[in-house]
Order: C-alpha cells, then structure tokens, then sequence
C-alpha cells in the first residue's frame, strides 16, 4: 500500500505534488485536537467567531495568484479563469458569515396562543442551535475551493470543529484552507487538513469519530460513505452524480436564441465540461432547433484546446486520461448508434485519442438510449433534442437517474416557474446556468444526493436543536 500521495498534473502528465498520508495515530491524533479546540471556539461568542472567519476568507484574496496558479497545475483548469473560482470563495463565504446571526440565533416559538400560555404560567421556552461537534468534509477536485466553503466556512460559523480531506489531486487546496486559519488566529487544531486512504475516511464514519460528514463526489464513492455511517446515526450531506438538462422553449426572440447558444454553450464545456451541474442535454423547440444547433456548434467551435499554461487557452485538459477516455467512449457509442457529430476531432492535434486533451463534441440525433444522454460525462461533449411541447421537455428532463438542476430558457417567467414545479431537480434556473446562488439552498434529488448546503438551510444540518423550557416561578 503507498504511503505517499501523488498528484500528477494533467498539464504535463509529471509529478506535482508529494505528500505523506496520515498514519492512524496522527488521525486519531487530529480527532482529539480538533475536538479540544471546538470546545474553546463553541464557547467564543458567534461575532468573534465571525470576525476571524473574515480574515480566513481574506487570506484567499491575498494569495490568490499562487491558489489559482496551483489549481491550474493540478486540475488543468486554464489560467485565464482560475481566479474565478477565489471570487466564488469569497461570494460565498462572505454571504454564510452575513446570514449567520439570524440562522443561528435562537428560534422562539411563533403560535400566540402557546406564546401567551407560557407566558401566564411564568415560561420562558425556546430552541437553541448548537453545533453538532466535529465535521468531516471531504472535497472533489473539480471545484476544490468551491466545494470546500460550502461546507467549511458554515460548520466552523456554527462553532463545528473540522477535518478537512482534499482531494488527492488538488492536495495543494485543503493546505489553504488549514494555513489561512491559522493566520486569521482560530485555535490551534480547529480545522485541520488531513491526507487520508478511502479505508481512514470510512474508518472516522464507521467508528464514529466525527458527528457530521460532507462528501461530493460520484454516486458509486457516497454509497459506499453511506454504508460506511451505518449504525452511527451522524449525519450526512451528499453532492453525487449530475446530468443536468436545459430547455430553450418556442417564446424566445431571435436575439434571445443567440443569447440562449452562447450561454449554454459556457455552461456545458467551462472547466472542460467538469462540473456537476454543467449542461450535459439541452431540449430545443423543434421550430428552433436546427438554428439553435448551428449557433451552439459555432460558439462550440471557437474554443481553443491547449495547455491552461496558456492564456489564450479556454479549453484545458480533463483531469486525467482515463475521464476523457470515458468521453471518447460515449461519443464513439453514439456515433455507432446513428448521432451526428459536428465538431472534427482531427482540428485538435492536442487530442491523440488515448491522453487527457480532449476536442470539445457536440451530438444531435441522439435519444435516451445513448449512454451520452443518460450516463454521467463530465467532460466536453453535450448532445441536443428537438421536442415538440413543454410537456415532452418535461418528461426527457426528468428522465434521469440525477437531478441537481435544470435550465430553462424562455421569456415567460410564469411558463418557467410551472415547468420547474414539474422537473425533479434541486434547482431551477430561468434563463442562465450553471451558477451557484449562495441565498439559495444548494440541493439535489434522485441519485444527486441528498441534504443541503448554502443559504440558512445549509446551517440546520451543521447543528442540532436543544430546547429550553425554564419554568421561572
């Protein structure tokens, strides 16, 4: 078994990044320390907590050449957008210290009448949120900062210790996240980064060493989390698996046609098409659809795949050979089965058919038997629909073992709040994709996953309701 964690770049294919992993002592080690300094931070009144919370989120404002330089190199996100993901660190981050006071002040019982009841009898009863203790998150690649505030600024606001597990190919990312809390001065173990085997992970959940756990990755990878909580009763909140769908509806303008093309067009192959809820199935009026492929296939076309060194790069490597191999696979199935691919692989000489550079693709005459419209892709291929009426787009869209979200485009905002009601998503957008309103629970449905992140919901399931009953006289 290895003792030392390898991250190889995709850029290159080289080693660039060693690390040891934790031995089982060191582990139990940083439980035990974790949980004497979440003891000292609970006790911290929530304003002082909060204040040095903002000086964690500051210290990836400061550093954010070297964080977005580092993502490049482990992820082969292009350079000219890795920033972008420090700017949703602080969006986000900044939003859950906002909202904090008002989600974790004490919630008081809202019925006049048993108001008025206590009241007379000399009551005082409400219900305190405490923190539930300590907190395992464990953090993808794709979006290693991203998905890491989701869970860790809330958890440690609400007065959660944490251990924090990234990726071993993003190591470089939970690194940040341990140093920036030590400079912002919380106590010493509070949060720690650990560099952990799949069978430490599942040993911490299934001896109970921690209260709560966070994990997004694949669907097969959080099963098998689940199976590992089994009997500990600790909570568990799942980003899994996406196949996210957009429908362009009949009602758009020409203008708003072209608008709808270049923006999904974004969505479905930013970060190379590696996001859960990248647009992997669009649904096009039929009135509209062979404009609409033509305008998509265009925009699709002017991506440039290169190194992510590059700035002109906007279309990097996926995250190793095997992902794209898979992509290779799913479009080479559909083609056999009677898709259309539009874009020309051979215009692409990074792409060598077996390495991690992949050429963008797009398919149409695709149906729901084609693995490419069903099965997961992360990667840099969308297939495209014609359908007849929003009830055909209904049901394709819900034709999904996922449901993370789902884009709708059209100028009807009463139109798209019905359909929404009708899809089974977690989250519904009008007329943009592929973007995270921290105000907003982040949530899915299906095989998605399940429990919630982001907005005040996010900070129900990093605490636990203690009730007050004081009898005054």
């Amino acid at each position: 078994m290895p003792d030392q964690l390898r991250c190889y770049s995709p850029v290159d294919g080289k080693q660039y990044v060693q690390r040891s992993y934790c031995s089982d002592e060191e582990l139990i080690a940083a439980v035990r320390n974790a949980r004497a300094a979440q003891q000292d931070w609970q006790s911290m009144p929530l304003e002082q907590r909060l204040g040095l919370l903002d000086k964690v989120l500051d210290y990836f404002d400061e550093h954010r050449s070297l964080i977005a330089e580092q993502i490049t190199w482990q992820m082969g996100r292009p350079s000219r957008y890795a920033e972008g993901e420090i700017n949703g660190v602080l969006e986000r981050g900044r939003h859950m210290l906002a909202i904090a006071p008002e989600a974790l002040a004490n919630v008081q019982p809202s019925n006049d009448s048993a108001l008025n009841s206590a009241s007379e009898q000399g009551i005082d009863h409400y219900i305190e949120l405490t923190p539930v203790g300590l907190v395992l998150t464990v953090a993808p690649w794709n979006y290693p900062l991203l998905t890491t505030v989701n869970s860790v600024i809330p958890a440690l606001a609400a007065g959660n210790g944490v251990l924090l597990k990234p990726s071993a190919q993003t190591p470089l990312a939970g690194e940040h996240f341990q140093r920036a809390c030590a400079q912002a001065g919380l106590p010493k173990g509070l949060l720690q980064c650990v560099h952990l085997r799949h069978e430490q992970s599942s040993r911490l959940l299934s001896e109970g060493l921690v209260d709560f756990a966070s994990f997004t990755g694949s669907v097969q990878a959080g099963a098998e989390f689940e199976r590992s909580a089994a009997g500990q009763f600790l909570g568990l909140g799942l980003e899994l698996g996406g196949k996210d769908p957009a429908y362009v509806r009949a009602d758009l303008t020409a203008e708003q046609l072209e608008e709808a093309a270049v923006a999904l067009a974004d969505g479905a192959f930013f970060n190379s098409g590696q996001s859960c809820c990248g647009i992997e199935r669009i649904y096009v009026a039929e009135t509209y659809y062979e404009r609409f492929c033509e305008r998509f296939v265009q925009e699709v076309s002017q991506l440039k795949l290169g190194s992510p060194i590059e700035l002109e790069t906007s279309l990097g490597p996926l995250v190793r050979p095997a992902a794209a191999n898979w992509v290779r696979e799913q479009i080479q199935q559909a083609v056999e089965q009677g898709a259309k691919a539009w874009i020309d692989g051979s215009e692409y000489p990074l792409d060598d058919g077996e390495g991690a550079y992949l050429a963008p693709q797009v398919l149409t005459d695709v149906n729901h038997s084609m693995s490419v419209m069903s099965e997961e892709s992360f990667g840099p291929v969308v297939g495209i629909m014609p359908v007849s009426s929003d009830e055909q787009a209904i049901e394709l869209m819900n034709d999904s073992d996922y449901g993370l979200s789902a884009s709708i485009w059209t100028r009807d905002k009463d139109a798209a709040q019905l359909i929404g009601q009708q899809i089974q998503t977690g989250t519904v957008f009008m007329n943009r994709c592929d973007y995270l309103d921290p105000a907003l629970a982040w949530t899915g449905v299906k095989q998605t996953g399940r429990g919630v992140s982001l907005s005040s919901l996010g900070y129900a399931q990093l605490t636990q309701a203690k009730s007050f009953h004081l009898r005054l006289d």
